[in-house]
């Protein structure tokens, strides 16, 4: 999800009064002051920010705003050597926006932004965890030079106002390899029940998913997690399988197994909001503002690149 907060305003805010509490001395749990000492500085065994820190932080930093609030999602070891990852939510009366940033193992300063591959290759480690790891339902030809993979989220507004542009991607590209893999974010009350109607549909039908896909962006607003059932089942039967068979395997373990494959997949390649593009690897965030000129030549670079 991102859009209710605009992603980079919130990273450029927590980096501007980052760099003025560093600066003017006042010091804080999250940034002290030159020579003080921090009260919780993280432990040398895991160099990780304790959450009273990160909290703390996100106090210095959003405290002016009575109406924003947040959650702690997750404070952990980053893919980078050297630094921290911490997950929040923040909430306000427009909704609730993922946000991630790192810390510093001397936890004296947090980093913002995303973490980006290097190297010659630098999209061949995700390009190869990928041909290995997905599993969504899949439109193209097998062999295609190029694999486009997106991580969406069936509640995620995002997510529905990207689709034109990657239907326009996909309609443009026929020798292009396109895969779905769910990614229900934790702040959206029925995505996860979405993901494995979803999963349970592709496994009936490849045809029927891309439709049941389509249909449920197109009544997004009017399912409510106190509807999903009803509203999940009858979006099924339209879409060309039976609602009621896949209201049954939406409730087994088996459905939640592959969507929570699906998530760690994801997670493993840094996917953090969604909707999330891979084009042979190489990541595509906040897919409806990308032209779509810039898509296909990506696209065609990853092609010519690949032979």
């Amino acid at each position: 999800m991102r859009s209710f907060f605009n992603v980079a305003i919130i990273l450029l805010l927590i980096c501007s009064v980052a760099y003025a509490q560093s600066s003017n001395g006042t010091g804080s749990a999250g940034s002290p002051a030159a020579g003080a000492k921090p009260a919780d500085r993280p432990a040398a065994t895991d160099n990780l920010p304790s959450e009273t820190t990160v909290d703390s932080f996100l106090q210095q930093t959003f405290g002016y705003d009575p109406q924003l609030s947040w959650k702690i999602a997750s404070i952990k070891p980053s893919s980078a050597a050297g630094l921290a990852e911490v997950d929040v939510v923040l909430a306000s009366s427009q909704g609730q926006q993922f946000s991630r940033f790192y810390v510093t193992t001397d936890g004296q300063h947090a980093v913002v932004g995303d973490l980006i591959p290097f190297g010659a290759r630098p999209f061949d480690p995700v390009k190869k965890a990928l041909e290995k790891g997905i599993t969504g339902p899949v439109r193209g030809a097998k062999n295609a030079p190029v694999t486009i993979v997106e991580f969406g989220d069936l509640q995620c507004p995002a997510c529905k106002a990207a689709q034109p542009t990657i239907e326009a991607l996909v309609a443009a590209e026929p020798n292009a390899r396109f895969v779905f893999q769910n990614f229900p974010l934790e702040i959206h009350n029925w995505a996860a029940k979405g993901a494995y109607y979803a999963d349970c549909v592709a496994q009936t039908s490849n045809d029927a998913f891309w439709k049941f896909v389509a249909t449920t962006y197109a009544q997004q607003s009017d399912i409510t997690a106190e509807n999903a059932d009803e509203k999940l089942t009858a979006i099924a039967n339209a879409s060309g399988v039976k609602g009621s068979d896949i209201a049954a395997c939406a409730s087994t373990p088996v459905a939640k197994a592959h969507v929570d494959a699906s998530l760690a997949l994801g997670k493993s390649v840094n996917v953090a909001g969604t909707p999330t593009l891979f084009i042979n690897g190489r990541s595509i965030g906040n897919v409806a503002n990308v032209p779509n000129d810039t898509l296909k030549s990506l696209v065609d670079f990853a092609a010519k690149d690949a032979k």
